[in-house]
């Protein structure tokens, strides 16, 4: 994408967040996030199918990321330390976004459309990690469930960094895989 293009994006997501922020999500338009970033609503849809896509922009790179992070894991891993491996790396663009991370939470938490857009995205992750985990040969069962749990894991950890920024997401990321570990260990797991 041209300097340009990339610039738009990043404009409209600001003006979008601004927006959400002052305004709630349903009562703000494209055209409103467009004149805010100073672009036309046609190029607010070069960039986004809808309004609920600019807080999800990045998923399919994300899935990318891990899903390839799954790929390339050493042999002999159990499949929880493969997913916490790649979400270590994934968290690192993840850090360098906090700006967007943290607005973006708190307007997915206060809509229940984007509550339910969020819950869809993050099934949809979990079925990318059980096939990158099922490809390494895990069975299918053990696939699905250490991908699912694996990814709330991920999800509590980043929403425990946001809540605490004086300690890294990797900080977060091994406490809550421990945490994971203690209640298995308590079920004799």
């Amino acid at each position: 994408m041209p300097r340009s293009g990339e610039e738009a994006r990043r404009r409209l997501q600001q003006a979008a967040l601004e927006l959400y922020a002052e305004r709630g999500f349903d009562r703000t338009t494209t055209a409103e996030i467009a004149a805010r970033a100073g672009v036309t609503e046609r190029t607010f849809f070069r960039h986004f199918p809808d309004k609920r896509e600019v807080l999800f922009d990045g998923e399919a790179t994300l899935r990318a990321d891990l899903t390839a992070s799954v790929a390339e894991a050493p042999d002999g891993l159990p499949p929880l330390e493969i997913l916490l491996r790649a979400f270590r790396k994934a968290g690192r663009i993840v850090e360098g976004n906090r700006s967007f991370a943290e607005p973006r939470l708190a307007v997915i938490a206060a809509t229940p459309a984007l509550r339910e857009r969020d819950l869809a995205k993050a099934a949809a992750m979990s079925d990318a990690l059980a096939a990158a985990l099922r490809a390494r040969g895990v069975a299918d069962r053990l696939a699905a469930l250490a991908a699912h749990v694996g990814w709330a894991t991920f999800h509590h950890a980043a929403g425990a960094w946001i809540e605490e920024a004086d300690r890294s997401l990797d900080e977060h990321l091994d406490e809550a895989f421990a945490d994971l570990r203690a209640l298995a260990a308590e079920t004799g797991g």
